[in-house]
C-alpha cells in the first residue's frame, strides 16, 4: 500500500496529506510511458497484481510483459502505450491508501485515468474504451498521415492566428501552459505553421515523435467506433468533480461527461485553462498519479510557487 505525503516547493517541508484543504490529482497523457512501468507495483502490491491480471485478461493479450520487459520502442505504438499509461495510473490511485481528491483532470488520454479514479467509469470499463480509443487512434494514423510540434516561446494568441493562416489543416492541440503550445494537423500545414511561429520569434518549433494527427480533425474517422463504445458504457456521477478536456470546466452529469469524451478526439486539450480553473475553485496541492513528471512541470509554470505540487509514479 502506498501512502501519500506532500512536498510543499515553497518551503522544502513534508507534512501529512491531510493537511492540504483541496486536492486535485491530476494524470498523464501518452508519451510518459517507460520500460519496466508499473513493475514494482506489481510485485509489491497484491492488489495492483490482482487488477493488471485483469487487465491482462480483459484485453486479450499479456500488456503486462509488455510493460515490464519491452523495450521504448515498443511502448511508442498507440495501441499499447494508451492502456499502459491508464494501467499504471489507475491502478496507483487504487492502491494508494489515503486517495480522497477533491477533484481530478487528466491531460488528453489522462482524463479516462481521472474518470476512473473517480469512480465515474469502472476499471473495467474504461479499460475498454481506452483500448477501444487508441485501436482507432492508431487506424487514423496508418490510414491518414498527420503530423505535431510544441511552440515555444509566443502568445497563445499568436499560435492561434498562425494556424488559422495556414493552408491546410493545422490547429492548437494542447494548451499546456502560457508559452507552451502544441499544434496538430496535416504535414505540410504544420510544418509551415513552425516556419510562421519561428520568423514571429518562437524560441522553439519542435516535430513531435508521434504518429498522427491527435486531437485534430484528422482523427475524425475514429468516432465512430468510439461514440458506440462511450455510449454503451455505464457513466456515474464521480465522487468528485472532473475537469474535461473540451470545456476546461468542472463536470459531474454522466451524459455531459459521454458527450465531452468523445469531442475530445478532435478538439484542443485546454490544460492551461483546466488548471486555472482548478485554482480559481480553490485547489491548493497537485497530485500528479502515473509514469512521469511532465504535468508537474506544467503545473508549476501555471501556478507558480503558491501551490504544493507531487507525484508518484
Amino acid at each position: 500500500m502506498i501512502i501519500l505525503y506532500d512536498y510543499c516547493t515553497k518551503c522544502t517541508k513534508t507534512s501529512n496529506i491531510a493537511q492540504i484543504m483541496i486536492k486535485a490529482y491530476i494524470f498523464p497523457g501518452q508519451g510518459s510511458q517507460f520500460p519496466g512501468m508499473a513493475k514494482s507495483l506489481y510485485d509489491t502490491d497484491l492488489k495492483a497484481k490482482e487488477l493488471l491480471e485483469r487487465a491482462n485478461d480483459i484485453l486479450g493479450f499479456r500488456i503486462t510483459d509488455i510493460m515490464f520487459e519491452g523495450t521504448a520502442e515498443d511502448l511508442k505504438a498507440t495501441k499499447v502505450t494508451q492502456p499502459a499509461i491508464f494501467l499504471h495510473s489507475v491502478v496507483l490511485a487504487k492502491c494508494t491508501e489515503g486517495f480522497k481528491p477533491d477533484m481530478v483532470a487528466g491531460h488528453s488520454l489522462g482524463e479516462f485515468s481521472a474518470l476512473a479514479a473517480a469512480d465515474a467509469i469502472s476499471f473495467d470499463d474504461a479499460l475498454r474504451l481506452v483500448y477501444i480509443r487508441a485501436t482507432e487512434m492508431q487506424k487514423c494514423c496508418e490510414k491518414v498521415p498527420g503530423a505535431m510540434a510544441a511552440v515555444i516561446g509566443l502568445p497563445t494568441e499568436t499560435v492561434e492566428r498562425i494556424c488559422s493562416e495556414c493552408e491546410g489543416t493545422v490547429i492548437p492541440a494542447n494548451y499546456n501552459c502560457d508559452g507552451q503550445v502544441v499544434i496538430s494537423g496535416e504535414q505540410a500545414a504544420v510544418e509551415e505553421a513552425c516556419g510562421k511561429a519561428k520568423a514571429e520569434g518562437a524560441k522553439r518549433a519542435l516535430p513531435l515523435p508521434v504518429g498522427g494527427a491527435f486531437h485534430s480533425p484528422l482523427m475524425e474517422p475514429a468516432r465512430v467506433e468510439l461514440g458506440k463504445a462511450i455510449e454503451a458504457t455505464d457513466i456515474r456521477v464521480p465522487v468528485c468533480p472532473v475537469y474535461q478536456n473540451v470545456t476546461a470546466e468542472a463536470e459531474t452529469d454522466p451524459a455531459a461527461i459521454k458527450r465531452n469524451l468523445l469531442t475530445q478526439l478532435t478538439s484542443p486539450v485546454r490544460w492551461t485553462q483546466s488548471v486555472k480553473n482548478m485554482l480559481a475553485a480553490g485547489a491548493d496541492y497537485f497530485m500528479e498519479i502515473g509514469p512521469g513528471t511532465v504535468l508537474q512541470g506544467l503545473v508549476k509554470r501555471i501556478a507558480g510557487a503558491e501551490v504544493t505540487i507531487d507525484g508518484i509514479q
